[in-house]
């Protein structure tokens, strides 16, 4: 309808669309419009007693004013609600799945978006399946709120994901992560005319150093042992299957995005069917008067949590104990219940540097395999590990260490103590080798490398069409 409503006595005030304010003496009534940003919102109508008189132009001046910052606050609150709704939905996009399942653990999640003017976070986690039936549980808080804080997370996710698939040690990739975010840094530095190289800017980086606290931990279901590193991030906390929580004892680095200090890991035994708890610091800031007291007030949650009802429904009850009043920083949790591998489901060969031992590892495999009833993997098997192991044998030497793993999927695994990773090339048509890996990555499902303290490890899953 038009920008005006009716005034004292049903009688219509109607203003123009480009008047600043119109007043009308019968009766008396002025009305102006709410434009902000060249949008028409709407009309404000003031109106009085015929006894009083008209308006003067004083208060159309007042009215004008009026109108002009209320139609500016409207505008606001519109704009910031649509980005509000902008950057939860990023956010949400943004995330992995709330419940996942892999050999390793299952973990289910909750997150809250904070409802402050100053938007949401950067708060994320992801849960990444690794080789040989391990997995990488993540946390991460990225500086700053709104469209930049979510954009910001997604990156990061995105190189922890890609970082991850090589296979790094928890604090060689956060290594990695902080060279990315010192990077980031700069890039935003550039964009608002600073140099990287100029004093104040990099005065104001040690003084408040911009970027991200992340923690990284590695689960591993055959050995039972988790390890983890974190940059300037909570520890995780570890719910014991009796039902104590407790947790990790992490030496924390800086932030992630200082640059030029070391992570270091930790590693410790974990039971199985414990649960692993990955966190931001929303969840033990809420309401806490101090931070070592949120932490405590943690645990006591942790350890009157009933995880047997499973634990999407347990996060709820954890998060239910947060403050009513609105919360200042997004609150991210996830929980992962840990699996193991059972020992039976395991077996390994150590064999010399000595061609003739190929054969008798094969038929090891072949044993094994027709043990846990998974014959008709014999054949690809026998195939991967005759030219891995041949590999192994032909340029790294001895002793080399044979292992299969039946979890989610059959892992054959051949570790040499050679540091020099494999790579898969294209064999030209008059080439006599440079097939072998081929072979491997059209047989299975997946193939790859890592290293370790004592070399390397060259991994293969193939897919169990018998089931677990």
């Amino acid at each position: 309808g038009p920008p005006g409503r009716a005034g004292a006595g049903g009688v219509p005030v109607l203003v123009d669309a480009d008047a600043t304010a119109v007043a009308v003496d019968d009766p008396p009534a002025m009305t102006a419009p709410l434009r902000a940003r060249g949008i028409l919102l709407g009309v404000v109508t003031l109106r009085r007693a015929p006894a009083r008189g008209p308006y003067e132009p004083a208060d159309l001046d007042v009215l004008r004013q009026i109108a002009a910052r209320t139609a500016l606050a409207l505008d606001n609150a519109r704009r910031f609600t649509r980005e509000h709704r902008a950057a939860v939905g990023l956010q949400r996009s943004l995330l992995p799945p709330a419940e996942s399942e892999t050999a390793a653990a299952v973990t289910a999640s909750v997150y809250l978006p904070t409802d402050t003017a100053s938007g949401i976070g950067g708060d994320w986690f992801d849960v990444i399946p690794l080789s040989s039936a391990r997995v990488a549980l993540v946390a991460g808080d990225v500086v700053g709120h709104g469209l930049q804080a979510s954009a910001t997370m997604g990156r990061l996710r995105t190189a922890v994901r890609t970082l991850a698939d090589l296979d790094l040690e928890p604090d060689e990739l956060l290594v990695h992560l902080d060279d990315l975010v010192s990077q980031l840094v700069v890039e935003d530095e550039d964009e608002d005319g600073e140099h990287p190289d100029d004093e104040d800017a990099r005065a104001r980086r040690e003084a408040d150093p911009v970027g991200a606290t992340c923690v990284y931990a590695v689960y591993d279901p055959v050995s039972g042992r988790c390890t983890a590193a974190s940059a300037g991030h909570p520890p995780p906390a570890v719910v014991g299957p009796d039902g104590r929580a407790a947790y990790l004892r992490i030496n924390p680095g800086p932030p992630l995005g200082v640059g030029g200090l070391p992570f270091e890991a930790t590693e410790v035994e974990v039971a199985p069917g414990s649960v692993l708890v990955l966190y931001t610091d929303g969840l033990i800031e809420g309401g806490a008067a101090d931070l070592d007291e949120g932490m405590a007030g943690l645990l006591t949650r942790l350890e009157r949590t009933d995880f047997g009802v499973g634990l999407r429904r347990a996060g709820r009850e954890i998060v239910a104990g947060l403050p009513a009043e609105r919360l200042d920083d997004d609150v991210t949790l996830l929980l992962a219940h840990l699996r193991e591998v059972p020992v039976g489901a395991t077996a390994s060969w150590t064999i010399p540097a000595d061609p003739a031992a190929v054969a008798g590892v094969r038929e090891a495999a072949t044993r094994q395999l027709e043990e846990w009833g998974l014959a008709e993997l014999v054949f690809t098997t026998e195939l991967v590990l005759s030219e891995l192991v041949t590999n192994a044998i032909r340029y790294a030497g001895g002793p080399v260490e044979v292992r299969l793993i039946r979890a989610a999927a059959l892992t054959c695994e051949v570790s040499d103590p050679s540091a020099t990773q494999p790579r898969m090339r294209r064999a030209r048509l008059t080439d006599e080798g440079g097939r072998g890996l081929y072979l491997v990555a059209q047989l299975t499902q997946r193939w790859g490398s890592r290293y370790t303290r004592n070399g390397k490890t060259i991994w293969a899953e193939q897919a169990l069409t018998g089931g677990l």
